[in-house]
């Protein structure tokens, strides 16, 4: 019984976090000006082009810990469609994922609102994904008739699409990863399971204060898995700051599960949910961004002391369009227009 409430507790404290081990993981990389990771309908939503690559590492004390790179781009064309693309890699131990996105979405101006802002966004990404296990270093002298001491590979195209609305400075997205459900084999004797089809929806707003150079973003994100029923709700917070020569910003992100898991505590039986807190700073220089993310697991229950360091790196390439007022520019879905000087 103890044994079968460690296994439960580890599982609880690793699938919320690694949400997704089909396609992307769903960890801290949108806090960091990057919604198009999450949400296709963000490809070309702005009316700039977006350059990101993300990395992500942790437990940097440990051989082979989980870690992830990530580099997307996405353009708006014309006036209604936005294009994207999106290549990572995530390797987890043997484990391994590579794999990329084509991303195709469509704007929807309904008219004049407040900001000069009131769009519908609807988007569609293709990706075509590999997943490996590495069995190369197991102990041959340890037999199991399904191990072959090789590389085991499976690749298989899946769809993730979703919706978002944008009026003045609020914004809400909707997104289905996953769409298809597809077994993969591995080896000749078993399958991976069905692929998880989860659901992502999120919503933030800007308070700007008139003729102010500061600004404040809530935001909120539920992830929810349909086989398993796995919930997860963060909820964020940035504070953004103009400057003459550049605009910097930080916050903070609260991520907990809504299942918990029982552990042994000496002889009293506990529960415990997962939970990170992540805090965030960035900058944005004229067409470049910089931003750091750490994040940080609570509870009695934790893997290491340690926490999860992740990098975001962008450049972003504007119309000219740049002459514009601090609120037009605080606009885009959490998305700061670069500056332009």
């Amino acid at each position: 019984m103890k044994f079968k409430k460690t296994y439960l507790l580890l599982a609880l404290l690793t699938s919320p976090f690694l949400f997704a081990q089909d396609g992307i993981p769903v960890y801290s990389d949108y806090f960091a000006d990057n919604l198009y990771l999450l949400h296709p309908s963000m490809a070309g939503a702005a009316d700039y082009s977006k350059l990101r690559l993300t990395a992500r590492q942790q437990w940097f004390d440990q051989d082979d810990a989980p870690n992830i790179q990530t580099l997307s781009f996405n353009t708006r064309l014309g006036e209604k469609s936005g294009i994207g693309a999106i290549i990572f890699n995530d390797k987890n131990g043997f484990h391994s994922q590579t794999g990329g996105y084509l991303t195709y979405a469509h704007h929807i101006k309904l008219g004049r609102g407040s900001g000069d802002l009131n769009q519908v966004s609807f988007g569609l990404s293709a990706g075509l994904i590999q997943s490996k296990l590495d069995e190369t270093q197991f102990d041959p002298n340890d037999f199991d008739p399904i191990i072959a001491g090789i590389v085991q590979s499976s690749s298989y195209l899946n769809v993730d699409t979703g919706a978002s609305y944008n009026v003045g400075y609020f914004s809400a997205h909707v997104t289905v990863k996953n769409l298809l459900f597809r077994n993969r084999r591995l080896n000749s004797e078993e399958f991976e399971p069905n692929n998880q089809r989860s659901y992502i929806v999120g919503a933030n707003y800007f308070f700007i204060p008139s003729r102010g150079s500061w600004a404040l973003e809530p935001s909120l994100l539920l992830q929810w898995k349909e086989r398993t029923g796995e919930q997860v709700i963060d909820i964020n917070a940035k504070v953004f700051k103009e400057l003459d020569f550049a605009r910097v910003w930080g916050g903070i992100s609260y991520r907990r599960s809504f299942d918990g898991a029982e552990f042994l505590d000496g002889q009293e039986i506990q529960d415990q949910n997962l939970q990170y807190i992540t805090p965030v700073l960035g900058i944005n220089y004229k067409k470049f961004l910089f931003a750091y993310t750490y994040s940080y697991q609570t509870g009695t229950v934790r893997f290491d002391a340690g926490g999860f360091h992740q990098i975001t790196l962008g450049y972003s390439i504007f119309d000219g369009r740049v002459g514009r007022s601090w609120n037009q520019d605080m606009r885009y879905n959490g998305m700061l227009r670069p500056r332009g000087r």
